[in-house]
């Protein structure tokens, strides 16, 4: 039986030494969507997707809509009936690149789903992506919120702000953060989406232009470390869960493996280093409202 996984994949999981136990777990990745999987998609009111530009950058970006927005057409194939917001470049992207990968996750009973695949967009303007990985994750890391409702989409006016670096706003921004989205990018694998959590303060902000943030022990499949190893070009995405904005970063990443600076990030066992090309900042980004409940009892103290 062919791997699930791609060479760089493979490479991180043997370095990590988890080899034998990714090969397990990876068991679980299909290729269709499961029955139960279908109720869980339609009653979700967010998707993160993942996915390149022209300039073969990486980028994650969010979509919204009232539940049954997103649904399983059938066994492969999942629509999505939104648009990104005003400023957000997943439109372009869709149009040079089909490769995407999605995450869906519900924050109040922390289950999520991920599915890689090849999207298209119809002429409604609705997404279609046909799937090729489709497969869940555990609960850990995701900090407990519940969706309190939208407001009205007409109430919403997005305001885009672009540039090269970080303000001071922004790194505050992501200092406070206790949930980002990472997207990343396989030649031949494919694109990926990916939930990474902690408490406030688990990224860190070196510079206006660099973060860095804990590699927590997961599910040993190592997707998107795989693909940075491989790639480093990656998209990261920040939601401002209160007061609707995103804050979408396209960059590139490395892993670092010693054992000093690691051990400065409580429960790491690595670490990652970004680098930020583009900053792109969306006031009315969403239109969802949170209430936060608790965080992961696994966060690393």
């Amino acid at each position: 039986m062919a791997s699930v996984y791609h060479p760089g994949e493979l490479s991180v999981q043997e370095r990590a030494g988890v080899r034998e136990m990714a090969a397990r777990i990876g068991r679980s990745i299909g290729t269709t969507i499961p029955p139960a999987a279908w109720n869980f998609l339609r009653s979700q009111p967010l998707v993160v997707v993942g996915s390149v530009d022209a300039r073969q950058r990486v980028w994650a970006s969010l979509l919204t809509g009232a539940p049954g927005f997103l649904h399983a057409v059938d066994e492969h194939t999942v629509r999505i009936n939104a648009r990104p917001a005003t400023g957000d470049p997943l439109g372009n992207n869709l149009a040079a690149n089909g490769k995407v990968g999605m995450i869906a996750i519900e924050f109040a009973t922390r289950r999520r789903m991920r599915l890689n695949g090849r999207a298209e967009v119809g002429a409604d303007g609705a997404i279609t992506i046909n799937a090729q990985q489709v497969y869940s994750n555990c609960s850990k890391y995701i900090q407990a919120r519940r969706w309190r409702g939208r407001t009205s989409e007409s109430d919403v006016t997005p305001v885009v702000q672009r540039q090269s670096t970080l303000t001071q706003a922004q790194q505050r921004w992501i200092r406070e953060a206790d949930t980002f989205f990472i997207a990343s990018h396989h030649l031949e694998g494919g694109t990926d989406a990916s939930h990474r959590g902690g408490h406030p303060g688990f990224v860190r902000v070196l510079n206006d232009h660099r973060l860095a943030w804990p590699d927590y022990f997961g599910n040993t499949m190592f997707q998107t470390l795989g693909n940075i190893s491989v790639n480093p070009q990656a998209g990261l995405l920040f939601i401002d869960f209160v007061r609707g904005r995103t804050l979408q970063l396209t960059g590139r990443a490395r892993i670092l493996w010693d054992q000093e600076r690691p051990a400065e990030f409580p429960g790491a066992e690595r670490l990652v280093e970004f680098d930020v090309d583009e900053v792109v900042e969306i006031a009315g980004g969403h239109s969802l409202e949170w209430r936060f409940l608790d965080c992961s009892p696994e966060n690393p103290a």
